[in-house]
């Protein structure tokens, strides 16, 4: 009666995980959520199959679970997620061990396939495996965008937004669990309501979150540039509890490069998107991610890409180098000829600019008060996120203080010392 769930991937699968550890305890399964130490008789992997380096890390997962069922210290495997959506059929000709092998959107039959039935009324409770005052938050699946590069709509298919008040509903619940920190995720959150109100409705999705008691903080996840709704930063400008926060992939700012991706957009309309997002919100902290040696990008085009940074000034920014993936539309139209040699030396390059820009950004922070989530306590620090960091992606802040503080509780305190990834703080006295 004891199950190992093992999550690869992005925090969308880990939504799923919870959603699943929440149904299997409630028919009786002692359920943990540890891959490094792992006990049960049968084991679920939630895999990854995004691009190769992921697809690797989910196959090997399976296999060394495999070899356990082999040697009989496992009874039942079973595989769930994006890489068993994508390559089904070779998983199981290639690893038969598994028992099952279960898609993006099929998982919910685990719990029959284990004897019990699926409870399709409880579907939005959860059993949270972050720390208990915040969680991720899915509004939709799939995805229309269908950029060149990206292998999501193959694994996904098209966006599906949920009903608003059902995700209002999970707040609610959510809220009564104890979280008061919301990471709002989708593949493409600004897509949010346009197949089932024929309209746009992530602003009024993201006010009616904001309006439930107990909401303390909210933070938007994985925007698309095209087309972007800026009624959002309306909400966000006169909401508190909206954190000025947005994390918004934009890739490239080459109109070559753009256009082999079929972004959509072009190099003038992302420097006006960008001057208006931060004039209507000031202050406000964005994230992105960017892409080298992706077909097209010559030297001309990187060289407009540190342009770009440097103008942007991303107070978080990460970036990778192109791999070309199966069955995307830019393996098929485009030949992957710059050399992983140049395409790493760019993103070296690119990442020791943003490493100056960072800790530029991180200096101008010491002597001022932000307020401050503690999320858990190591030696003599507690150590916490402001409102302009996401967990597990962005700068942690290590609070200093006398008095025993709450883990999940926000506090005001003063930026005493920046570094590279951390600050340091000391509390501020209440008065």
């Amino acid at each position: 009666m004891k199950i190992d769930i093992i999550t690869l991937g992005c925090s969308k699968n880990l939504v799923d995980s919870e959603r699943l550890m929440h149904q299997l305890k409630e028919v009786g399964y002692e359920v943990t959520h540890d891959a490094e130490e792992l006990h049960g008789e049968i084991a679920v992997v939630n895999t990854c199959g995004f691009i190769a380096d992921a697809q690797e890390e989910s196959i090997n997962m399976i296999l060394e679970l495999a070899q356990r069922k082999t040697e009989g210290s496992l009874k039942k495997l079973y595989v769930m997620g994006c890489l068993s959506e994508r390559f089904m059929d070779e998983l199981g000709q290639e690893i038969p061990e598994v028992d099952r092998y279960y898609g993006k959107f099929d998982w919910t039959e685990l719990v029959s396939d284990l004897g019990h039935e699926y409870n399709e009324s409880q579907s939005y409770r959860r059993h949270i495996t972050t720390p208990s005052h915040y969680a991720y938050l899915k509004i939709s699946e799939g995805c229309n965008r269908k950029c060149s590069y990206c292998a999501i709509p193959i694994i996904t298919g098209a966006h599906r937004s949920r009903p608003m008040e059902d995700i209002i509903d999970e707040v609610k619940y959510l809220v009564s669990q104890g979280v008061k920190e919301f990471q709002i995720i989708a593949q493409e959150l600004t897509f949010y309501g346009l197949d089932l109100y024929k309209e746009r409705r992530i602003a009024q999705l993201v006010q009616a979150m904001a309006d439930v008691p107990g909401v303390e903080w909210i933070r938007l996840h994985y925007a698309y540039p095209t087309d972007f709704p800026m009624e959002l930063l309306d909400v966000m400008q006169r909401n508190d509890n909206v954190c000025k926060y947005l994390d918004i992939a934009l890739q490239h700012i080459s109109d070559v490069v753009l256009g082999n991706m079929h972004r959509h957009i072009t190099k003038q309309e992302t420097y006006s998107l960008i001057e208006n997002i931060r004039k209507q919100v000031p202050g406000i902290h964005l994230r992105t991610t960017l892409m080298v040696g992706f077909p097209g990008e010559g030297d001309k085009e990187f060289e407009e890409l540190c342009d770009f940074v440097r103008w942007a000034r991303f107070e978080r920014m990460g970036a990778f180098a192109y791999s070309e993936e199966q069955g995307t539309p830019s393996a098929r139209l485009f030949s992957d000829d710059i050399s992983e040699e140049v395409k790493q030396e760019r993103l070296s390059r690119l990442m020791r600019l943003q490493q100056r820009i960072s800790a530029e950004i991180q200096e101008e922070k010491v002597g001022k008060q932000m307020r401050v989530i503690i999320d858990r306590e190591e030696g003599d620090w507690y150590i916490g996120r402001t409102e302009f960091d996401s967990p597990e992606v962005d700068t942690e802040v290590l609070v200093s203080s006398d008095q025993e503080l709450t883990l999940g509780q926000i506090y005001n305190v003063r930026i005493t010392k920046a570094e590279d990834f951390d600050l340091y703080a000391e509390l501020v006295p209440s008065i």
